[in-house]
């Protein structure tokens, strides 16, 4: 049924796709009937709920950040089965992003290209949308497992390097009552500059920051750093270096990568699409490498959620494997659809 659908969608610009997808989704959920057999038909009851840094998820399959940029769409997506979201990435101020068309399907190799650049409604707006969320899950009988939320942070793209710092402090506090952990984003390709923050010393600037808020706070919160596949072995070296001497709570590998190595889509589509980030099933092996590899180097002592090319449940399983202690997907979503957490869940 969904491969019918899908090629349907695939009729529409990708972007356009997306939230008619999920516009319709949240219209058809906000019939009582609708929205019940949705979830009897999505949500696998006999998940297994994980416990991870101080959290506890009702499963382990979740859905990284990119997806629901605004917080829009938690209600339907906790519907389908995700055991948690990520949000994001948010700004301090809202942006437009990168002029569009910024989101293309590869097909032939099970992938997007993205250059979306951060379009979000800004951190205040996305926080009030997230109270609210968070007060209408206040009624939910007391007991009953419910959807983790996480806040992936970033900086505006007018914001220099030097004071990248204050960004993400801003997102934090705006953002620390409404989301149960903090991802901090240095790693998307598609804002120009922020990948250099990924660099040693400007990564301790932000983290260590970050980290003395979190310290005066009663109850802290989680806070992961997402990486890039493209890091040198020493660059990852540098990563768990810094991700134990500050004490992070944990790595997001990964984000997607600028190379185009092995696709099959031909030169000249990819000329045509240009810059981006790669997300699919051609970063599967590249990010299970790098889970093992940060899970051998700090011998299992940083927790990690797995990111990249994860499809099925066997694709999830591997990561688990390598030492992930939850999976989350994107692309995967839009090849496999909506049965996907599902799916995975069966399996893990």
């Amino acid at each position: 049924m969904y491969s019918f659908i899908r090629t349907l969608l695939f009729w529409l610009p990708a972007e356009t796709a997306h939230y008619f997808s999920m516009n319709s989704l949240q219209f058809f959920c906000g019939i009582p009937f609708v929205r019940s057999l949705v979830q009897r038909n999505f949500t696998f009851k006999q998940a297994k709920p994980v416990k991870a840094f101080g959290l506890e998820f009702k499963n382990g399959v979740g859905l990284a950040a990119g997806f629901d940029k605004n917080a829009r769409y938690l209600r339907e997506l906790e519907l389908l089965g995700f055991g948690f979201v990520e949000i994001g990435t948010v700004t301090p101020q809202p942006q437009e992003g990168n002029p569009k068309p910024r989101l293309f399907r590869l097909p032939k190799d099970k992938a997007l290209i993205n250059r979306m650049g951060f379009n979000n409604d800004g951190v205040k707006v996305v926080a009030e949308r997230l109270k609210n969320w968070k007060l209408a899950q206040s009624f939910i009988k007391e007991g009953s497992p419910r959807l983790i939320v996480g806040g992936n942070i970033g900086k505006n793209k007018v914001t220099p390097n030097e004071d990248a710092w204050k960004d993400y402090e801003i997102c934090f506090r705006e953002l620390f009552d409404v989301v149960d952990y903090f991802v901090v984003n240095v790693s998307s390709p598609n804002t120009p500059g922020l990948r250099a923050l990924q660099e040693k010393d400007a990564l301790h600037k932000i983290l260590s920051h970050l980290q003395t808020i979190n310290a005066q706070q009663p109850h802290p919160k989680p806070i992961f750093l997402k990486i890039a596949p493209d890091l040198t072995r020493e660059q990852v070296d540098d990563v768990v270096e810094l991700a134990r001497e500050i004490q992070l709570d944990g790595l997001v590998v990964s984000n997607t990568t600028i190379s185009r190595e092995g696709l099959q889509t031909n030169l000249k589509e990819l000329e045509n699409i240009g810059a981006g980030g790669l997300s699919g099933a051609p970063l599967k092996e590249r990010a299970t490498e790098l889970v093992r590899y940060i899970c051998q180097q700090s011998e299992n002592e940083i927790p990690v959620i797995a990111s990249g090319g994860i499809f099925t449940g066997s694709d999830a399983q591997e990561k688990i494997n390598a030492g992930a202690c939850l999976v989350q997907v994107w692309t995967g979503f839009i090849y496999a659809g909506p049965t996907i957490a599902k799916q995975i869940c069966k399996t893990i």
